[in-house]
């Protein structure tokens, strides 16, 4: 049983659907079939039982009776007189039973039915039985259906009849025809089941054929993106369509759009990168090569230039290092976040820690700080470095004695400065990795700080947005769903 059912599931699921809907047909119509042969054959029984019933309502007459009993034969043959029961046809049984089992049969009798012990019961309970029908056989050993009833005989006088004790009528009908008749239709059942379950085959094939094009659809897609990486192609999908094949288009449609953005991203961040290294690697190759050169020729540097060349070659190695930790940053962000590494946070004690490293960035500046507690969940250090982004820019761009303004009031952190603000038609690039305003560009960065801090407030479950302030200067918000207490679970 199981090998044959390792050999079902390693047909094709077009086979596999074929032949349940063959099985399926199959099972229905044997049932169909079977109970329609049951009912007729019922039906045909009924009929042959209710002639029966009629035929023993009819008393023998005490004349047929007496002479039959008189010359009590068990082989049928032409009566010398009236058999009692009127004229029938040749083709029933007719016999009386005694209780000792012997049998008495009329003239006009097909034959002799074998007794039974019920039919010797019936006899001897002549007086209080109500009669039996069975199936049985006649000497000849044909199939016959049998009505064993007590024996009634007329008195002369109409309506009157007895019973006569120790004595059984047995009529029978012969069940040639009726077997005759359903053994046909068991071959036409069988024959059009036959042909129901080879249709249903080929119909189940062909609804498997047609339901399953979709799918080759859906593989060929596949094997062609496996086969050429190329994201671009498309399933067609009926926009009205809510079937389970449709659900999976656009399920593979929308992946494959997933996939080529995130490729068309990870592409722009490989030349954002580059393009972003090129420029203080070209700075540090030229500076390290007219050092070597003094160094080959013997002809030494000014100290004063020496001097800014080597400050030169390590402010490049800073932006190098500090560009390379950004881009770290940046790639683990795209990836979810570590449960153990996921822990409440005092957001307050954060800002705090960013505001003291904002202050030592800019000591000519005035930082005002008005926190109130909140507690997130989110990474610390992430959440940190973010916070400390966003106060970056706000001592970048402040002007020289300029004043910085941090406010944390329910969950919602604001950093406002007082610099140059940032143009309308440049607020929606300024979370874009490498962007950076053509009026920052002479500053130092490499474009992806606001580029993390969107990334870090997103994965905790917030949002961050910059707007100019009235009277000139940016606001930075992020808000942050969590609780103005430590509880033992945040919202």
């Amino acid at each position: 049983m199981r090998k044959l059912f390792r050999r079902f599931r390693s047909l094709p699921l077009r086979s596999r659907l074929a032949l349940l809907v063959a099985a399926a047909v199959a099972f229905a119509v044997a049932a169909v079939s079977v109970t329609c042969w049951f009912i007729v054959r019922g039906k045909l029984y009924d009929e042959v039982d209710d002639d029966l019933r009629t035929t023993v309502r009819t008393p023998v007459s005490e004349v047929s009776f007496s002479t039959l009993i008189d010359n009590c034969t068990q082989t049928p043959k032409s009566p010398t007189g009236p058999n009692g029961f009127g004229p029938r046809p040749k083709t029933m049984y007719y016999e009386v039973v005694d209780a000792d089992g012997t049998a008495c049969v009329f003239g006009d009798s097909a034959g002799l039915v074998k007794v039974t012990d019920s039919d010797r019961k019936v006899a001897k309970e002549s007086e209080s039985h109500d009669g039996m029908l069975r199936n049985g056989t006649d000497s000849e050993g044909d199939s016959v259906r049998v009505l064993t009833a007590p024996l009634t005989v007329s008195q002369g006088l109409p309506g009157t009849r007895s019973t006569v004790p120790g004595y059984a009528i047995v009529i029978g009908s012969p069940l040639k025809n009726t077997e005759t008749t359903l053994n046909d239709l068991a071959l036409l059942l069988l024959l059009v089941s036959g042909i129901g379950v080879i249709g249903a085959g080929a119909a189940g094939l062909w609804v498997a054929r047609a339901g399953l094009r979709p799918v080759d659809k859906l593989t060929d897609a596949v094997e062609h993106v496996a086969r050429t990486e190329d994201l671009t192609i498309r399933i067609p999908v009926d926009d009205d369509s809510e079937d389970e094949i449709a659900r999976l288009s656009r399920s593979f449609n929308s992946m494959t759009a997933s996939l080529a953005s995130s490729r068309e991203l990870q592409q722009q961040l490989i030349a954002d990168a580059g393009h972003e290294l090129r420029t203080p690697l070209t700075s540090l190759r030229t500076n390290i090569e007219l050092l070597t050169r003094s160094e080959e020729t013997g002809r030494p540097i000014p100290p004063a230039d020496r001097k800014a060349l080597l400050a030169s070659v390590t402010a490049q190695m800073t932006e190098l290092a500090a560009l390379i930790g950004d881009l770290q940053t940046l790639s683990r962000s795209d990836e979810a976040h570590a449960g153990d590494r996921v822990e409440v946070v005092a957001l307050q004690d954060t800002v705090e820690a960013a505001l003291r490293r904002a202050r030592l960035r800019g000591p000519e500046l005035t930082i005002m700080a008005d926190l109130e507690p909140w507690f997130v969940r989110a990474e610390p250090s992430s959440l940190e470095r973010a916070i400390v982004n966003i106060l970056d820019n706000a001592v970048k761009f402040s002007p020289p004695g300029g004043t910085v303004d941090v406010r944390l009031h329910a969950g919602e952190l604001s950093v406002r400065d007082h610099g140059p603000g940032i143009p309308t038609d440049e607020l929606p690039h300024v979370f874009d990795r490498f962007w950076r305003s053509p009026d920052a560009r002479a500053l130092p960065g490499s474009g992806l700080g606001l580029s993390i801090v969107a990334r870090t407030v997103q994965q905790a479950g917030g949002e961050v947005s910059l707007r100019p302030a009235e009277d000139g200067g940016t606001i930075a918000t992020v808000r942050l769903p969590g609780a103005p207490a430590a509880p033992p679970e945040l919202p």
